[in-house]
Protein backbone atom coordinates (compact mmCIF):
# COMPACT_ATOMS: atom_id res chain seq x y z
CA UNK A 1 0.00 0.00 0.00
CA UNK A 2 2.87 2.40 0.81
CA UNK A 3 4.36 1.74 -2.58
CA UNK A 4 1.12 2.78 -4.27
CA UNK A 5 1.02 6.01 -2.23
CA UNK A 6 4.64 6.80 -3.13
CA UNK A 7 3.99 6.05 -6.77
CA UNK A 8 0.96 8.36 -6.76
CA UNK A 9 2.81 11.22 -5.06
CA UNK A 10 6.01 10.62 -6.95
CA UNK A 11 8.01 11.73 -3.90
CA UNK A 12 10.23 10.03 -1.38
CA UNK A 13 11.58 11.40 1.91
CA UNK A 14 10.30 13.41 4.83
CA UNK A 15 8.01 16.39 4.83
CA UNK A 16 9.12 19.78 6.10
CA UNK A 17 6.93 19.44 9.20
CA UNK A 18 8.50 16.10 10.11
CA UNK A 19 11.99 17.53 9.78
CA UNK A 20 11.10 20.57 11.90
CA UNK A 21 9.66 18.38 14.65
CA UNK A 22 12.85 16.28 14.78
CA UNK A 23 15.04 19.42 14.89
CA UNK A 24 12.95 20.91 17.71
CA UNK A 25 13.18 17.69 19.74
CA UNK A 26 16.96 17.59 19.29
CA UNK A 27 17.25 21.26 20.32
CA UNK A 28 15.24 20.62 23.49
CA UNK A 29 17.43 17.63 24.39
CA UNK A 30 20.60 19.65 23.74
CA UNK A 31 19.35 22.48 25.97
CA UNK A 32 18.62 20.04 28.79
CA UNK A 33 22.14 18.56 28.55
CA UNK A 34 23.81 21.99 28.47
CA UNK A 35 21.99 23.18 31.58
CA UNK A 36 22.59 19.90 33.42
CA UNK A 37 26.33 19.88 32.70
CA UNK A 38 26.87 23.67 32.86
CA UNK A 39 27.23 23.84 36.65
CA UNK A 40 29.54 20.84 36.89
CA UNK A 41 32.67 22.95 36.37
CA UNK A 42 31.70 25.42 39.09
CA UNK A 43 30.86 22.63 41.52
CA UNK A 44 34.16 20.88 40.78
CA UNK A 45 36.12 24.12 41.35
CA UNK A 46 34.43 24.69 44.70
CA UNK A 47 35.04 21.08 45.76
CA UNK A 48 38.72 21.26 44.73
CA UNK A 49 39.16 24.56 46.55
CA UNK A 50 37.61 23.17 49.74
CA UNK A 51 39.78 20.04 49.56
CA UNK A 52 42.91 22.12 49.01
CA UNK A 53 42.07 24.48 51.87
CA UNK A 54 41.42 21.49 54.15
CA UNK A 55 44.83 20.00 53.22
CA UNK A 56 46.57 23.30 53.92
CA UNK A 57 44.70 23.69 57.19
CA UNK A 58 45.82 20.20 58.25
CA UNK A 59 49.41 21.09 57.36
CA UNK A 60 49.12 24.32 59.37
CA UNK A 61 47.91 22.40 62.41
CA UNK A 62 50.74 19.85 62.02
CA UNK A 63 53.26 22.71 61.78
CA UNK A 64 51.88 24.24 64.98
CA UNK A 65 51.94 20.89 66.77
CA UNK A 66 55.62 20.42 65.92
CA UNK A 67 56.93 23.98 66.25
CA UNK A 68 54.56 25.56 68.76
CA UNK A 69 53.46 28.46 66.52
CA UNK A 70 51.58 29.03 63.31
CA UNK A 71 53.56 29.55 60.08
CA UNK A 72 54.07 33.08 58.79
CA UNK A 73 53.08 32.03 55.27
CA UNK A 74 51.95 28.98 53.35
CA UNK A 75 55.34 28.68 51.63
CA UNK A 76 56.96 27.85 54.99
CA UNK A 77 54.99 24.60 54.98
CA UNK A 78 56.93 23.31 51.97
CA UNK A 79 60.38 23.66 53.51
CA UNK A 80 62.11 21.39 55.96
CA UNK A 81 63.05 23.31 59.09
CA UNK A 82 65.55 20.86 60.53
CA UNK A 83 65.15 18.65 63.57
CA UNK A 84 63.21 18.97 66.79
CA UNK A 85 64.47 18.29 70.33
CA UNK A 86 64.20 14.51 69.89
CA UNK A 87 66.27 14.57 66.66
CA UNK A 88 63.31 13.93 64.39
CA UNK A 89 63.29 15.83 61.10
CA UNK A 90 60.53 18.41 60.98
CA UNK A 91 58.72 19.20 57.72
CA UNK A 92 57.90 19.57 54.99
CA UNK A 93 54.20 19.60 55.74
CA UNK A 94 53.17 20.16 52.11
CA UNK A 95 54.88 18.99 48.93
CA UNK A 96 54.05 22.24 47.14
CA UNK A 97 51.94 25.34 47.64
CA UNK A 98 48.55 24.70 46.01
CA UNK A 99 47.78 26.88 42.99
CA UNK A 100 44.83 27.21 40.65
CA UNK A 101 43.49 29.61 38.02
CA UNK A 102 40.26 29.92 40.03
CA UNK A 103 41.64 30.55 43.53
CA UNK A 104 44.83 30.93 45.52
CA UNK A 105 45.83 30.16 49.09
CA UNK A 106 47.34 33.04 51.05
CA UNK A 107 49.07 33.43 54.40
CA UNK A 108 47.79 31.99 57.63
CA UNK A 109 48.55 33.50 61.01
CA UNK A 110 45.74 32.23 63.21
CA UNK A 111 45.58 28.64 62.08
CA UNK A 112 42.88 29.36 59.55
CA UNK A 113 43.49 29.27 55.81
CA UNK A 114 42.62 32.30 53.70
CA UNK A 115 41.40 31.54 50.19
CA UNK A 116 41.35 34.35 47.60
CA UNK A 117 38.85 34.05 44.76
CA UNK A 118 38.99 37.02 42.42
CA UNK A 119 39.03 40.08 44.66
CA UNK A 120 37.30 38.37 47.61
CA UNK A 121 39.09 36.68 50.51
CA UNK A 122 37.41 33.87 52.43
CA UNK A 123 38.66 32.32 55.67
CA UNK A 124 38.45 28.54 55.70
CA UNK A 125 37.46 26.87 58.92
CA UNK A 126 36.69 23.17 59.24
CA UNK A 127 33.83 23.88 61.63
CA UNK A 128 31.93 25.45 58.72
CA UNK A 129 31.06 24.03 55.31
CA UNK A 130 34.14 25.62 53.79
CA UNK A 131 35.23 29.02 52.59
CA UNK A 132 35.28 28.43 48.86
CA UNK A 133 32.44 29.98 46.95
CA UNK A 134 31.37 29.56 43.38
CA UNK A 135 33.81 31.68 41.37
Amino acid sequence: MLERLKARRGEEGFTLIELLIVIIILAILAAIVVFAVGTTTKNATVAACNATAKSVETAVEAYKAQTGSFPASVTVLTSSTGTNSTGTTIGPWLRQVPRSKSYRIVTTTTGKVNVVIGSSTYTFDTSTTGACKSA
